[in-house]
Formats: C-alpha cells, structure tokens, sequence
C-alpha cells in the first residue's frame, strides 16, 4: 500500500479523496496556487506545498511543479482528481517515469479515449455500437456535405479532442453545414488546439446514460451500474441519478455487460466511465471518461462501495477483492451539483461565504470544500458543492432531496441551489420522463 500520496487537485475533489486516504491510513499531500493558500484541503492535507500563481496554467496545470512538490515530499503515488491534468495522457508517462505511481489508467488508454474518433475505433472493434457517422476526422466541408446527404439531417459536428459542448454544432439542413462546420473547426481549434471534427447522426430525444467501471492489472473488470445524466445545460450535468428511471432490468444488464466486455478486451485499468446515448432501447456509445466522475458519488451509494478506495487499491497492483456476482445495488440516489452561479442568469458568482450550513440527516450526503468564511476565487470551475441524497425509492429520494435543499444554507454568494428545487418539482422529473434537452428547453421557454 502507498505510504503517501500527493493530491494534484484542490477544491472537494481534493478534499474527498484526502478522506478516503486517511481513512486508509495514507498521509496525502495538498497542493495549492497563492489563491487556494486557504482551502479546506490544504487545512487538513500532513502536507502542502505551493506551486504557482493563481492561473491554472501557472499552478494545477503547471506538471514540473506537480513532479517537483511530489519529489521533496517522499510521496509514492500521485492522484489526478477530476478535470486538469487527470485525462492528461503525457502527465500520466511523465508521473511514472520519474518513478511515482499514477492512479488512473495507462498513458495509452488515456491517448486513445482523449481522441474521439479514435475511441469510436477502438470499442467498435470490441463490438460496442456507436452512433452512425464519419469513421474518422471529416477533412473538409465536401467530405461534411457528402455524410449528410448519406445520413441524412440533423447532423452533429464535435471536435475530435474535446467535450463539454465546445468545437459541437447541429447541422439542421445541408445549406447549414459550411457555416457550422467552420465553426466548429474553429470552436474546437480555440479550445483544444486542434481543430479535428467529426460527424455524428444527431439523436431526437436521448438520454445519457453512463456505466461506472473498475479494473484491476490482473484482467478483473466489473460495473457498478448506471448513472442517468440527462438533466444537461449546454452539454454540462446538472443533476444525476442511479439507477435510471428509463431502464428496465434487461437493459440495465445489457448495457453493464457491453461496457465491463468492451473494457476487458481493451485491457483497461483503474476507473472509468463508459458514456451512451440510449434511445428507443437501443446504446450507443459516445465516449470513455479515463478518470473518476464529478457524479461517482450516487454510485457509491446505491452500491455501497467506496470507488476512490478501490482506484488506489488498484493502482498498487491489488486485484479486484470481488466478482460482478457479489455487487448488489438498493435504493436510489440523486445528485444535485451546486453552482457558484446566479440561478436564473447563470452569471458566475464569486465571493466570501458568510454564512455556511450543509443539509443532514439520514441519507444525505454534501462533498464540498467550502466553509463559512472561505472566499470562493473566480478563476476555477464554478462547481461548490454535491448534494447527494439517497432513499430505499426513488420517490423517497426526491422527497429527502426536496426537503435537504430547504435547508442548504450557503450565503453570501448566489448558488444554483434555488434551480436545483425548480426541476426536482416539475411533473416530468418526478415522473422521470426527460431527456438531454428537456433542460434547455424548459429555460428556454420560461417554464422552469
């Protein structure tokens, strides 16, 4: 088991995986810009160490000061979090050639999924199915025109090396495909540096569906079920829940099966998330997350296992101490992600906490860094908060989830906690009849 494992993460991520070491009885290291000097995971961190400025790419980005504040703290092993470097194919090499362990997949397995052309190869020849479209990048606007008028509009143009929305647009008719597709060359160029599209039918009303993985160096693979992470704004999980309430027991085993088959034939390693499109009870695969999910938390508790504890048991070489046989899942849970963001115009909403209380009781469940007091910076993701609830139904669920927003007090910044309560209350939530445009579309037609 490791001894000492550095954090290159900050925020609740950094805190929740601090907890799960600790409890392991693994000392961790917390790292920080000049801005974070005060974090709640760097208060509770045996160590801290600062490695830049305030700008992301000056400090969490920064990989020499990462290796750097790894070496003169003895750590064993470095644990990327979410976000920043933690889908970073060459972070992974350069951890372990300087002789640290990374806990997360191998270098090639991060590269491959990180290009989503080359992901789409690769699991169509494990046997996944995936959206009809291009079989690799779409060079130029002929090549675009020629794959609409074969399958037809809507079309979906998405960079080949991104996510989140950026480098996507809809082809709605063939006249707009010059236009969206230099835009999107363009969007994706900007955001990622490379300005590789492909194309992709664009479904009518689908949810998102993803499938929670863990495999050990031994060839073990096993899922955890799904999460439902339709409830979307500008392609970005608002709200998530497990299992879901489209699937019936027949496809939530066939979608586990692909998912746990498709990653044992890759050879994968460590955590992951398996990404489809479902609609009409047929998956397709989107992408593979090669990391922990901002939403792992709902996983946890319908399973009962803690994923961060079995990445780093993983990561040491341990294999898997179960079968898929001896996973159970019961009950229901939902996750609410609290947004430092004005609720209505979802302007950023930076600023000093002054007053602090986290909803409780049974089954409730809070990750978060923030503390009464604690100013929230404006250079990093808006993300404050999870709120996790959990029920033996799901309707028992929603109700503690109602009742836990009531009392979540977090002030002196807006939240998007007041948002949260509009959709948790809107008949076609409750009834669990949405798809990944429903939010969109209720905000747009002001019937949220």
């Amino acid at each position: 088991m490791f001894e000492k494992i550095l954090i290159a993460n900050r925020g609740e991520i950094a805190l929740r995986i601090h907890r799960a070491c600790r409890e392991m009885g693994i000392k961790t290291v917390a790292v920080h810009s000049t801005i974070d000097a005060d974090a709640m995971h760097v208060r509770l961190a045996d160590e801290s160490v600062c490695i830049g400025p305030a700008p992301a790419r000056d400090s969490y980005l920064n990989i020499h000061a990462l290796l750097s504040a790894a070496t003169i703290t003895g750590a064993d092993a470095i644990h990327p979090g979410i976000g920043f470097l933690s889908e970073n194919a060459n972070f992974a090499e350069m951890v372990e050639e300087h002789g640290f362990a990374f806990i997360g997949p191998t270098a090639d397995h991060i590269r491959v999924m990180g290009d989503k052309v080359a992901a789409k190869r690769a699991v169509t020849g494990a046997g996944l199915p995936v959206v009809p479209g291009s079989d690799g990048a779409v060079a130029t606007v002929e090549e675009a025109r020629a794959l609409v008028q074969r399958i037809g509009c809507p079309v979906l143009i998405k960079a080949t090396a991104g996510g989140g929305g950026k480098g996507m647009k809809v082809v709605n008719h063939i006249d707009e495909v010059d236009e969206q597709y230099r835009l999107a060359r363009s969007e994706a160029k900007a955001a990622f540096g490379n300005d590789e599209v492909y194309m992709e039918k664009y479904l009518a009303r689908p949810r998102h569906i993803e499938v929670q993985l863990l495999a050990d160096t031994h060839g073990n693979v096993v899922h955890f079920g799904e999460r439902d992470c339709s409830i979307q704004r500008r392609h970005q999980k608002v709200v998530e829940e497990a299992p879901s309430p489209a699937l019936n027991k027949q496809e939530r085993e066939k979608v586990g099966m692909l998912a746990s088959r498709t990653a044992k034939l890759l050879g994968y390693r460590g955590v992951g998330t398996m990404e489809f499109l479902y609609e009409d009870g047929n998956f397709y695969f989107i992408e593979m997350n090669t990391r922990l999910q901002v939403e792992h938390p709902i996983t946890e508790a319908i399973t009962g296992i803690d994923l961060v504890r079995e990445q780093i048991r993983v990561a040491t070489g341990a294999p898997l101490g179960y079968t898929q046989e001896d996973i159970t899942f019961e009950g229901h849970a939902i996750e609410c992600r609290v947004n430092a963001e004005d609720p209505d115009t979802f302007a950023p909403s930076p600023g000093k906490v002054v007053a602090y209380h986290p909803a409780g009781g049974l089954g409730v469940r809070v990750d978060t860094a923030l503390y009464a007091g604690y100013s929230v910076p404006p250079t990093y993701d808006s993300l404050v908060a999870k709120l996790i609830v959990y029920g033996a139904t799901r309707n028992e669920c929603l109700m503690r989830l109602r009742r836990s927003i009531e009392e979540f007090v977090i002030d002196g910044i807006k939240t998007t906690l007041p948002l949260h309560q509009r959709i948790i209350s809107q008949n076609e939530f409750i009834d669990g009849q949405y798809d990944i445009r429903w939010l969109e579309n209720k905000l747009k037609d002001g019937s949220l």
